[in-house]
C-alpha cells in the first residue's frame, strides 16, 4: 500500500529535505565460480532455520528463504530475505489455494515510498486480515492466492522488516529496481517449478511509478539469463491500483475529484473552488517549465510551493480525508487505525520469531525512505514511458482506481493512458468507458485496446482490495486468465 504518498507529496512540493534499531547479519559468501545447484522445490525447505540461495550470474546477491505456518494454514507460507552485500529486503510468499504447481505468480509491492508491504498482505490482498494485534489473523477468503502464487516484498531498504547495515541507502526507483530483478531471477532459477509460469508485478500508489521500472528491469535482464543458460522470466503484465505513474496530469485532477462531479458531489465550497481553478493553469505551467522542459531546481522550489498551497492545502484544510472522499481519517497519521494495529501485530516478539525477521523493530512507513527518494526527485520523473515500451513488447498493462480516492484518482489515471504514446494509442483513446460486472452488478468502468487496459472499482478508495475484496479478487482473476473485464 502507498498510503505513505500523501506526506511525501507534501514533502515534494514543498521541497522540505528534512531507524529501526537491527540486528547485523553479513550476506553470504557467493562468488562467481560456484557452481549452481537448484533448490528444485519450496516444500522441502525447513522452517527452523533459513536455506541460503544464490546464482554465479549474481555474485552480490543472494536470498535465504524458510517455510512459516502463518497466516493462512491452507496453503505452504515462506518468508525470508533478499540479501545485497550490505542490504537486506524481506519478503513474504504464499503458494495458490487452487494449483500452485500450475497458477501463476504475482509480485506485489505496496508504494510509499517508504511504506511496507505488510500492509497489502494483512489489510487488503493477503490470505489472512488482521483483526488486532491480540486476536491476531483470521482467513480472507477474497485473496489474491485463491488462484496464484504470490510474493509481498518490503523493498526498498528501511522499510518493514528490510534493512541495512553501514547506513546504505536506496534513494531511486531505478535503483530499485536492480535489486528486484536479481531476486526475480534468483528465485525462478531455483524453485524450477515456477519456470515459464505468467509472472505478474502487482502493486499499487507509488507502484505506478514503481512497477513499469522493475518490469522492465524484469524484460531487459531475460537476454543475459538466456545467455547464461537460465530459463526467461515470463512475465506476462502489470498491475497498477490507483497509481501515481504522472504527476503533472495528476496535478488538475486533484481539482477535479475537489470542485467537481468526477466521483461524488463536490467536496469544497465554491469560493475555494474558484480560487482553485483560477491559481491552477500557472501551476502547471510552472511546474512543466521546471520538471519537463528543463530542470531548475529555485523554479522547482517555487513552483512545488504554490501547487501545495494552491491544491491541497485547501483539501486538507477541509479534513478530507485523502484516500477516500467519503470519509474521515481514523487516530492513525495514515488515516486508517487497521495500521497502528499491523504495526503492534508485527512488533510482537513471537511474531518476529516466527517470521524469521533480523530486526527488532517493524515500521509501517518510513519517512527516512520518504526523504530519500523526495531529495533525488523520483516522483517527478514518472513512469509512463516505461508503460509505453512496456505495451510495444506485448507486455499487458491494467490500471485499475477505486472512484473515490483523491490523491491517486481515476480522472488523472485516465488522462494519462489517453495521452499515452503507444502503437494502441488511436484505438484506445477512440473507445468509450463501458460497464463492467461481477455477479450481474455493476462494478466499475473499463476502456480496453491491444494489451492495455483500464478499469475503475466503484465505491472504493485508495485501496481498492481492501474496501472491494470481491470484485478486486474477480477483476484479477479475470486478467491474469487473460478475459477481459
Amino acid at each position: 500500500m502507498a498510503l505513505r504518498i500523501v506526506a511525501l507529496v507534501a514533502s515534494l512540493l514543498s521541497l522540505q529535505l528534512a531507524y529501526a534499531s537491527q540486528t547485523v547479519l553479513s550476506s553470504p559468501d557467493i562468488g562467481a565460480a560456484q557452481a549452481f545447484a537448484p533448490i528444485g522445490a519450496l516444500d522441502i525447505l525447513p522452517e527452523a532455520s533459513f536455506t541460503a540461495l544464490a546464482h554465479p550470474e549474481f555474485p552480490q546477491y543472494g536470498v535465504r528463504i524458510k517455510k512459516s505456518r502463518f497466516c493462512d494454514d491452507t496453503v505452504n507460507a515462506y518468508t525470508g530475505y533478499i540479501d545485497i552485500q550490505a542490504r537486506h529486503l524481506f519478503f513474504y510468499f504464499f503458494e495458490s489455494r487452487s494449483n500452485p504447481d500450475k497458477d501463476d505468480v504475482i509480485f506485489w509491492t505496496n508504494g510509499g515510498p517508504g511504506c511496507s508491504s505488510g500492509l497489502g498482505l494483512f489489510m487488503e490482498l493477503g490470505p489472512c486480515r488482521l483483526v488486532n494485534a491480540g486476536n491476531g489473523t483470521v482467513f480472507h477468503p477474497e485473496s489474491w492466492n485463491s488462484n496464484a502464487n504470490i510474493f509481498f516484498i518490503d523493498q526498498p531498504i528501511g522499510v518493514g522488516f528490510s534493512f541495512a547495515e553501514y547506513g546504505e541507502t536506496v534513494g531511486t526507483t531505478e535503483d530499485a529496481a536492480k535489486d528486484i530483478a536479481a531476486f526475480v531471477a534468483i528465485f525462478f532459477a531455483h524453485f524450477t517449478k515456477f519456470q515459464g509460469r505468467g509472472f505478474h508485478m502487482a502493486g499499487e500508489s507509488y507502484g505506478g511509478r514503481y512497477l513499469p521500472v522493475f518490469a522492465a528491469a524484469v524484460y531487459d535482464q531475460n537476454p543475459r539469463l538466456v545467455k547464461a543458460g537460465l530459463a526467461p522470466i515470463n512475465l506476462t503484465s502489470v498491475i497498477i491500483g490507483n497509481g501515481m505513474s504522472d504527476i503533472l496530469t495528476l496535478l488538475p485532477s486533484w481539482y477535479e475529484l475537489q470542485c467537481s462531479p468526477a466521483s461524488t458531489p463536490p467536496v469544497q465550497d465554491i469560493q475555494t473552488c474558484v480560487q482553485i481553478k483560477a491559481r491552477l493553469p500557472r501551476c502547471t505551467k510552472w511546474f512543466k517549465e521546471s520538471f519537463q522542459d528543463q530542470f531548475d531546481l529555485i523554479n522547482c522550489e517555487t513552483a512545488m510551493g504554490f501547487c501545495a498551497a494552491t491544491l491541497m492545502e485547501p483539501y486538507y484544510a477541509a479534513g478530507f480525508n485523502p484516500y477516500d472522499l467519503t470519509k474521515n481519517c481514523g487516530e492513525s497519521d495514515l488515516c486508517y487505525d487497521e495500521i497502528v494495529e499491523i504495526a503492534k501485530y508485527l512488533n510482537q516478539k513471537d511474531v518476529q520469531a516466527l517470521l524469521g525477521v533480523d530486526v527488532s523493530t517493524y515500521t509501517s512507513c518510513s519517512d527516512k525512505v520518504g526523504i530519500d527518494f523526495s531529495i533525488n526527485l523520483d516522483m517527478t520523473k514518472g513512469a509512463t514511458e516505461y508503460v509505453g515500451a512496456l505495451l510495444e513488447r506485448g507486455v499487458r498493462v491494467l490500471i485499475y482506481v477505486g472512484t473515490y480516492d483523491w490523491v491517486c484518482n481515476w480522472v488523472g489515471n485516465e488522462a494519462w493512458t489517453l495521452a499515452l504514446e503507444w502503437s494502441g494509442h488511436v484505438e484506445f483513446s477512440a473507445l468509450p468507458l463501458r460497464e463492467w460486472t461481477v455477479d450481474g452488478k455493476r462494478a466499475g468502468k473499463t476502456r480496453a485496446a491491444g494489451a492495455l487496459t483500464l478499469a475503475t472499482v466503484d465505491a472504493a478508495g485508495h485501496m481498492v482490495p481492501y474496501d472491494k475484496p470481491k470484485q478486486s479478487l474477480e477483476m484479477v482473476n479475470r486478467w491474469i486468465a487473460g478475459q477481459s473485464l
